[in-house]
């Protein structure tokens, strides 16, 4: 069983570093998209403080459909015209949300959030979905935090290459 070790990095942009090694690890030899993501989402969930939900939504051809996660019981399916995941879906760009009830039009699957990062998942230039990252403290996510997330998430993505 993996755990994610303690870290030892002194900075914010070192911990990620961190962090995309080990997911590496967690993820090498293995391409079944579910199991990936829900160990990918245990890992960061358990790794980053100040989080209350991290986790997939996965892009059926038509919205965004909740995969694996952690946290408490998420909204099941997104419009790519909605809230903070279907800008970055839509947009294939990273949204770093300080305020989420400024965000228009944002979803509120658990009134506690604040804070929201999402990464848009596009391999070979076909969306597969949304990584999607929430906080109760507002402004928690920064440039290092979208750096680093996509940094992991480019991981998740070359999981699934056979």
């Amino acid at each position: 069983m993996f755990t994610a070790a303690p870290s030892t990095a002194a900075s914010k942009s070192e911990h990620y570093a961190e962090l995309v090694e080990q997911a590496r690890g967690i993820l090498a030899g293995e391409h079944d998209r579910i199991a990936n993501a829900a160990n990918f989402s245990a890992l960061v969930y358990q790794s980053l403080p100040e989080l209350n939900w991290a986790g997939f939504y996965f892009y059926d051809g038509t919205e965004l459909v909740v995969g694996p996660f952690q946290g408490k019981p998420a909204c099941v399916r997104i419009a790519l015209d909605r809230g903070v995941c279907g800008a970055a879906a839509s947009q294939r760009r990273t949204q770093v949300v300080p305020d989420v009830h400024a965000f228009p039009g944002h979803i509120a699957c658990d009134a506690a959030s604040r804070s929201e990062i999402v990464v848009p998942l596009v391999r070979d230039g076909q969306l597969i979905g949304v990584w999607d990252v929430d906080s109760p403290v507002p402004g928690r996510f920064d440039d290092e935090d979208r750096v680093g997330m996509e940094a992991l998430c480019q991981v998740f993505l070359d999981s699934l290459r056979a």
